[in-house]
């Protein structure tokens, strides 16, 4: 008789980061996806994914260091070190040259509801796939957003 010892196996997590939302976005945010159905499925798909393992929350609960609509963030590519800084932003107010990225990106996608410290993992368009992480999360000053 012999007795077989089973080792652990060590898995790399595939789990993605939690991710929270602000309860005022969500219909917009869930519009838009539904929207996006017919002209790309995939990203519509991915979004309506993330909303459904969101948390959300009430407008005056949603933590500071979370990214939501409206937020400046930067982040590094743990890959080569670069940070960019950019604000996430409804389609209608998107504008790369102004570092103003849609949440109907993919990029949009995977940055909406994390927090200060969240990693996620993102593919270049060349196929490469690089880590990106969370490192500073800025809100909109509420008057700036009061006039808009």
């Amino acid at each position: 008789m012999t007795t077989e010892t089973k080792t652990p196996v060590r898995r790399r997590s595939t789990r993605k980061p939690k991710i929270v939302i602000n309860a005022k976005d969500l219909v917009h945010i869930e519009a838009l996806a539904e929207g996006a159905m017919q002209r790309n499925p995939e990203l519509a798909d991915r979004l309506l994914d993330e909303i459904g393992r969101a948390r959300v929350v009430a407008d005056a609960k949603m933590p500071k260091t979370v990214v939501g609509i409206g937020s400046t963030l930067t982040y590094v590519d743990e890959t080569s070190g670069q940070e960019r800084r950019v604000t996430l932003v409804y389609p209608e107010d998107a504008d790369i040259a102004r570092q103003r990225v849609s949440v109907m990106t993919p990029i949009g996608v995977a940055l909406l509801g994390l927090s200060e410290g969240a990693s996620f993992h993102w593919e270049t368009r060349d196929g490469q796939r690089r880590m990106l992480t969370v490192t500073r999360v800025e809100q909109p000053d509420p008057v700036e957003g009061a006039k808009a």
